[in-house]
């Protein structure tokens, strides 16, 4: 039987998870802290990443020990320090400020599909990682990453495309990451064994393969998928 499912998310132990959906085979590695995020279908994390305010894409592959959306003090203000926003622990007659903390929220890191974020690097909020992109481990990304392109360093700068235009081009108009499961499944094979381009020659401009499992084509749509929280 297979250990990931498409109903619920694989949480590992010690997860701290507030107010965030996920999509099918989701794993979340041990230690793990999320909030205020959506997890695309497929994506996981491995131990200790905190991913915070996100909208994280389809296959995202996160290192352990990743941030993602660090949340800001505010730095124009008299003090850096919670007491004036988390009031609330500091003061019995005053609450926290809720406007500072709906600002935080409201600054979304959006990280695409079929991304890998290494080991310790961050990505800083309002930061798009396009789709294919790569992080070097211990990178931090303070700038939009283009699709198909490693970056690394502190600041996060470009080292090189990880294919030439034509190709990421083709592959994000495939968006194999929307194909069925049964689909993946039929294409398995050439996943592993085939380039990028060769995979391209053989299914752009095609229909996703058919599994053995798949629906018949004039099979209405399925229903929408559960909102798991």
């Amino acid at each position: 039987m297979a250990r990931l499912s498409e109903n619920e998310p694989f949480l590992h132990p010690d997860c701290e998870i507030v107010d965030t959906r996920f999509g099918h085979y989701v794993e979340i590695g041990r230690g793990s802290r999320l909030a205020h995020s959506v997890i695309g279908d497929y994506s996981y994390c491995d131990r200790y990443a905190d991913i915070a305010n996100a909208e994280v894409g389809k296959f995202a592959n996160i290192a352990s020990f990743v941030r993602i959306g660090a949340t800001d003090h505010p730095m124009e203000k008299a003090s850096l320090h919670h007491f004036h926003y988390r009031s609330a622990d500091y003061f019995d007659d005053a609450t926290h400020d809720e406007a500072w903390f709906a600002h935080r929220r409201s600054r979304r890191a959006v990280i695409g599909h079929d991304t890998w974020i290494g080991h310790g690097a961050q990505i800083r909020p309002e930061v798009t990682l396009g789709h294919g992109s790569v992080v070097a481990g211990g990178a931090i990304v303070t700038k939009d990453v283009p699709p198909y392109t490693i970056v690394a360093g502190i600041p996060a700068v470009p080292l090189r495309p990880r294919f030439a235009p034509e190709i990421a081009e083709g592959l994000i108009a495939l968006a194999w990451w929307d194909w069925p499961h049964d689909s993946l499944r039929a294409a398995l094979d050439d996943f592993r064994t085939l380039g990028a381009a060769a995979f391209l020659g053989k299914y752009a401009g095609t229909t996703p393969p058919r599994g053995p499992s798949a629906a018949p084509a004039d099979e209405g749509a399925t229903a929408a998928p559960p909102d798991r929280r």
